[in-house]
């Protein structure tokens, strides 16, 4: 539509022209004594038009003849930053391609030219940007090839490329710099001069998935579990991990601070510094309680901390431990029943009742019992237990238990009979 409008416009004004050129019989006269020239309107028109357009290509020319030097430098410089960025891109691919040397070159290549760019005074308004990811390539490309120095060397020189303060765009290149200087100590097992790295970054940069993730390795080689705990639980809620792998995480770094408690008040603070649903894991709850058995903390404060793992293993709507889990739950409370009380004992007796065929719970109740010297229940529980009994050191136990009733009783036969079956299942175990 508008080259019809345009061509529309010219075709009016050339009839006006030729309108104007057919009936114009202006005429011009020069007077230059003693002569005297006459000549058409129009023939001056068309002269003064042809001298400006002489003029005006004559002044072009001129200009560009001038300009050729600059142009000329213009067009190297062009040569030069597109030899930059195709090196630097050449070198990004060969990194990912695992052609360290090469990738390395290239970087080299690049940060070279980008000097020389502004050596010439021809600096690129993102120059510090490219020359600062040109050594980070170096740098990653030299970490893989183990030539340490190399890294370090174009390491330093990133971060001396990039100011403290700037724009967001820049800065973010510097605290990815201090982030792959972290990993690559990770990768060398340097966890303090990780943990250093990874101190200097902002607060919020050091709330990121990819830093706390270095963060939680760091912390572990450290052996500082319970700053990695922190971690790891900031990590699942980051949603870092599935929820099954966060779980596991969790729980192994619990259990592995819960071992490094050396008396019952620190083991308390470490269970006070829990959270609840991390007590709540019958791995971690079961693991606390046998460690406060060792240490020699109290059977009561055993008992408290087994109790939601107790009141989930009887609870025929919860989900079932495995063996392994019940089992060490029923020998954990076994260690705490010293000085029962009416309150406990009511709670096995009532689990035993209401799974009669579990000899787990038989046997944890005849146990009750021998606290509570009631022998004669104790004797028929052990003795069905013995017979029921999956778990070889709980067999062994209640015949030992069996062994020990009958030679209070002065029954020399059973007591004989006990110790023998008992020896005979620790010889399976």
């Amino acid at each position: 539509m508008r080259a019809a409008l345009w061509f529309l416009a010219l075709f009016g004004a050339a009839v006006a022209l030729a309108l104007f050129a057919g009936n114009n019989q202006g005429t011009v006269t020069v007077f230059w004594p003693p002569y005297r020239v006459d000549l058409s309107l129009n023939l001056v028109v068309v002269l003064l038009l042809g001298g400006f357009t002489l003029l005006y290509a004559a002044l072009r020319g001129l200009s560009a003849l001038l300009q050729l030097p600059l142009q000329a430098r213009r067009w190297r410089l062009q040569q030069k930053e597109r030899a930059m960025h195709g090196a630097l891109l050449d070198a990004l691919s060969q990194m990912l391609a695992g052609r360290f040397l090469r990738a390395r070159k290239a970087a080299e290549s690049a940060i070279e030219q980008e000097k020389a760019l502004e050596d010439a005074r021809h600096g690129l308004p993102h120059g510090r940007q490219l020359r600062t990811l040109a050594h980070l390539v170096a740098a990653e490309s030299s970490h893989a090839l183990q030539d340490r120095s190399t890294r370090e060397s174009h390491l330093q020189l990133a971060l001396d490329s990039i100011p403290e303060r700037g724009p967001a765009s820049i800065l973010e290149l510097r605290e990815g710099a201090q982030l792959r200087a972290a990993r690559w100590s990770l990768d060398e097992r340097d966890a303090g001069t990780a943990l250093e790295r990874l101190s200097a970054l902002p607060a919020g940069t050091a709330r990121r998935t990819l830093a706390l993730r270095a963060r939680l390795k760091a912390t572990r080689l450290s052996h500082m579990t319970e700053q990695a705990l922190e971690t790891a639980r900031l990590l699942g809620k980051h949603r870092a991990f599935s929820p099954a792998a966060a779980e596991s995480i969790v729980r192994g770094l619990a259990v592995e601070l819960i071992n490094g408690a050396h008396d019952p008040s620190q083991l308390q603070r470490i269970w006070l510094g829990l959270e609840s649903a991390e007590r709540a894991m019958p791995e971690i709850a079961v693991q606390a309680a046998q460690r406060l058995s060792r240490l020699g903390g109290e059977a009561a404060q055993v008992r408290a901390w087994l109790l939601p793992v107790w009141e989930r293993m009887v609870d025929p709507a919860q989900p079932a431990l495995p063996d392994q889990q019940a089992l060490k739950v029923v020998q954990a409370l076994e260690a705490s029943l010293e000085g029962l009380d009416a309150p406990w004992l009511a709670r096995i007796e009532a689990a035993q009742q209401a799974n009669p065929r579990d000899a787990r719970l038989q046997y944890l109740s005849a146990v009750a019992c021998m606290q509570r010297e009631l022998w004669g229940k104790a004797q028929h529980l052990f003795a069905q237990a013995a017979q029921q009994l999956r778990d070889a050191p709980l067999r062994a136990s209640a015949w030992r238990h069996l062994a020990e009733l009958a030679g209070q009783r002065g029954d020399g036969a059973a007591a004989a009979h006990a110790w023998q079956q008992a020896a005979l299942q620790r010889a399976a175990d």
